[in-house]
């Protein structure tokens, strides 16, 4: 018997394998679907082949483990652990879509029972849960097994009692959509509905979801949040019942947001710890919806957006969320992604976070997002990682980011300026971006100006502090692996070729030194980051002032209305882009 009560009190984590351990205790039978089993959720096919290889590449680890159930690998950490009991690999495995996956699924989820069913093992808190609780109900079609069933009804009653453990946010989100879920999914739980739908509520008024408004400025975080919202709408829609107006009225808010976040190929762009989101996730929850379909005037999230013809421009266009909280964001102020129809031309490196420590300190850089930094300087630092959370705080972020959009004659156009660097150099950043109104070129300008009397002081201080005559700063141009760089034969510009067949032209004023360096593309789904290339133009601010300018542009054979067709393969070594 466990005693609760004395001078040493259970912590949170013994409480909720208490609970687990109470409610298997009494058999309540199995799980029976109301309906069939919805698969909502869409995992990766890379990594579904993974785990069938034996490959776990879970929390920044890759772990290899090729037969045997993973429940006996022992976890290199929390965050490992957590993805593990978290069972996402089950969007992976379905999405995989094969005999031998769904095996997998099957043996997996029936050895975790086994296992940790009765309250044993670190997957009982109430977030985890509840993720967890969202794929077997997905997935529920190949949970034959009685005992399988049985757990499902029992982590749903585990659930109710403990979803408020959960922290707020996401994590108690998550919760609280898988309880809605369950009630509508499974006979005999429609009474949990109720109560949770309550707390969805309150849950939506406590923090800036109803306006679309995240603190961590994480575009895919924002995805998440929206997805687990629609999913609790439907759910309450399956019993008959309406949604909290709070529920709704974030479900609106942030369907704009999303709709302005969203690029040209349906990806979100990647910035603060988010990456582009599984193929269709974001089209899938926006259908979900069903809103009505606007962009909001204004920033999204902080993100600016630039629309013409087949192209889009997402800008950082406002100061990252700093201090003690922010272990997820990015240097990446005035930052920007290119995408062309269905394919991403200039991007971030995205986040490391899948790739460890190492990685994920490269990712959050200023040098590791397209726009400018000073040689070994981010416009923002982090601080030395938590022992407590094993992450590293962004410090010293940009505070003044002001921005103007507005039209041109024949476009778009973004200004915008920060003062990340006004502190240690006396600059402050400015930057021009303009896309044409058919979106056949993004015009580009970078500033580096000292222009207060004591800024300037600041920089002759900076300046005389280097002996190099001069302040070096580099503009970077991360580009998606899938574009194929060729240097003209004067070595004035750049080509690249997209797989659609389009091709866009680097060019710039000659002021710069021009580079073409390596570079990474950091995708959660793969074993390692992707090699890639980034375009580089280096120099030296020796006054109050430095102005470079830029441009990408399609070249004039490019056809306005291309039809994407072509395949993802590789090309074939040697093919010419173009005659140069």
């Amino acid at each position: 018997m466990l005693h609760l009560s004395g001078p040493v009190m259970a912590t949170p984590a013994v409480l909720d394998r208490f609970a687990a351990w109470r409610i298997a205790r009494k058999d309540r039978g199995v799980a029976v679907f109301r309906t069939g089993p919805v698969p909502r959720s869409i995992g990766s096919p890379e990594r579904g082949r993974q785990l069938c290889a034996g490959q776990f590449l879970l929390g920044g680890h890759l772990v290899d483990h090729p037969g045997a159930a993973p429940w006996t690998i022992a976890a290199p950490d929390r965050a490992f652990a957590a993805e593990l009991h978290g069972f996402g690999w089950m969007d992976d495995l379905a999405a995989l879509g094969d005999g031998a996956a769904r095996q997998r699924m099957r043996a997996w989820s029936a050895a975790w029972v086994t296992r940790f069913g009765r309250g044993r093992g670190p997957g009982w808190s109430a977030d985890l849960t509840g993720r967890r609780v969202l794929r077997l109900l997905h997935h529920g079609a190949v949970l034959d097994d009685p005992a399988l069933r049985r757990s499902l009804l029992q982590q749903v009653l585990f659930l109710a009692a403990r979803w408020h453990r959960a922290p707020a946010g996401l994590p108690r989100l998550e919760a609280l959509a898988a309880l809605l879920h369950g009630a509508a999914s499974l006979e005999g739980l429609e009474h949990l509905s109720g109560p949770a739908s309550e707390a969805l509520a309150r849950a939506c008024r406590g923090s800036g979801w109803p306006k679309g408004d995240l603190a961590s400025r994480n575009p895919e975080e924002l995805l998440e949040i929206f997805t687990h919202l629609v999913w609790s709408v439907e759910s309450l829609s399956q019993l008959g019942l309406a949604a909290p107006a709070q529920v709704q009225t974030a479900i609106a808010a942030q369907a704009g947001v999303l709709r302005g976040l969203r690029h040209a190929d349906g990806g979100l762009p990647r910035f603060h710890g988010g990456g582009r989101g599984s193929l269709g996730w974001l089209d899938q929850a926006l259908a979900m919806a069903r809103g009505r379909r606007h962009l909001p005037e204004g920033l999204c999230l902080g993100f600016a957006r630039l629309s013409g013809g087949r192209s889009t421009v997402i800008v950082d266009a406002a100061p990252p969320q700093a201090g003690s909280e922010a272990l997820q964001s990015h240097a990446s102020t005035l930052g920007f992604e290119l995408t062309s129809g269905r394919r991403p031309v200039v991007v971030n490196c995205g986040s490391g976070v899948a790739f460890g420590a190492k990685w994920r300190r490269a990712g959050r850089a200023t040098a590791s997002h397209s726009v400018l930094s000073l040689r070994g300087v981010s416009s923002a630092h982090l601080g030395e990682e938590s022992r407590k959370t094993g992450r590293e705080a962004l410090m010293s972020a940009p505070v003044y980011v002001p921005i103007e959009q507005g039209e041109t004659s024949d476009g778009l156009r973004f200004q915008g300026g920060h003062d990340g660097f006004l502190h240690t150099h006396g600059l402050t950043h400015a930057r021009t971006l303009e896309l044409r109104r058919d979106g056949s070129a993004l015009i580009g300008e970078d500033m580096l100006l000292a222009m207060e009397d004591v800024e300037k002081q600041r920089f002759d201080a900076a300046l005389a502090a280097t002996q190099r005559g001069g302040i070096d700063f580099d503009i970077r141009f991360h580009l998606h692996p899938d574009v194929e760089v060729v240097t003209a034969q004067d070595g004035a510009y750049l080509a690249l070729r997209l797989r659609s067949g389009e091709i866009w032209e680097f060019h710039h004023d000659g002021s710069l030194a021009l580079d073409l360096a390596g570079s990474v593309y950091l995708e959660a789904d793969r074993l390692e980051p992707r090699p890639t290339k980034q375009i580089v133009l280096s120099g030296r601010a020796v006054a109050y002032a430095t102005r470079v300018r830029w441009s990408l542009s399609k070249t004039p054979e490019t056809a306005t209305g291309l039809r994407d067709l072509a395949q993802d393969a590789p090309m074939l070594p040697g093919q010419p882009i173009t005659d140069l």
